[in-house]
């Protein structure tokens, strides 16, 4: 493939870890950004001048990471639109552990509205994307009137600096309710439709396969187990 890629290495620490030693989906998504923040810099791009936020993600583990498995990610821009971008994730651990992902980032001036991407930014990513349109379509249908919901409360932690939830946090409720049934093969998708607040009073609703977020009777969040 050609175009820019960008490589980082983590190694899996306690803090990232459930109580089997499974790295967590929230600490596979902090990874995710992280290495996508370290790209953007090192690509020479201002991180103050712009501001991005994710729009969906998928995660595709093979085989989890463990507990002080040393982990080689790669990330590369797979897609492009005129205000977004699709970024691809590649995580390989030494010992045996393998996962896929991918983000829409949307693409937003200081005021928090969508903004074209440049002409640096298509130089620099372009390649890589080979044409392929990043789509920021949502997909996830909306949860059963039907289903089951439990209060979850947003802690201070999981504020970033835009004064929202931070989107690797949307990860902790998948890991609440579906922790379990993560320990093999998983194909999981996170679509993230509008922001949520320290202050306000947000339920999960769980349903089979789907999750959902939900302020006011309005879904903010969805969640969804795919076909591995």
């Amino acid at each position: 493939m050609s175009g820019r890629r960008f490589g980082a290495r983590r190694q899996v620490r306690l803090s990232d870890t459930d109580d089997r030693g499974r790295l967590r989906l929230d600490a596979v998504a902090r990874y995710l950004q992280d290495v996508a923040s370290d790209d953007w810099t090192d690509a020479g791009f201002d991180p103050d001048a712009h501001v991005w936020v994710v729009r969906r993600t998928w995660i595709r583990q093979v085989r989890a990471c463990t507990a002080d498995e040393h982990v080689e990610l790669q990330t590369w821009c797979s897609g492009l639109a005129s205000a977004a971008a699709a970024r691809r994730y590649s995580l390989r651990g030494d010992r045996g552990g393998e996962l896929e992902a991918e983000s829409i980032w949307i693409h937003l001036d200081h005021d928090l509205r969508p903004v074209r991407l440049g002409d640096a930014f298509v130089s620099v990513y372009g390649p890589s994307a080979a044409g392929r349109r990043a789509p920021t379509r949502l997909e996830l249908r909306a949860p059963p009137p039907d289903a089951s919901a439990l209060p979850w409360f947003v802690r201070a932690s999981d504020i970033d600096r835009l004064g929202h939830m931070n989107n690797a946090a949307y990860w902790g409720p998948v890991e609440e309710l579906w922790g379990g049934r993560l320990g093999g093969a998983a194909h999981l998708l996170l679509e993230y439709r509008q922001p949520i607040d320290r202050a306000e009073e947000v339920l999960v609703a769980s349903e089979g396969n789907g999750l959902w977020l939900t302020v006011g009777g309005l879904v903010r969040a969805a969640a969804a187990i795919l076909p591995a």
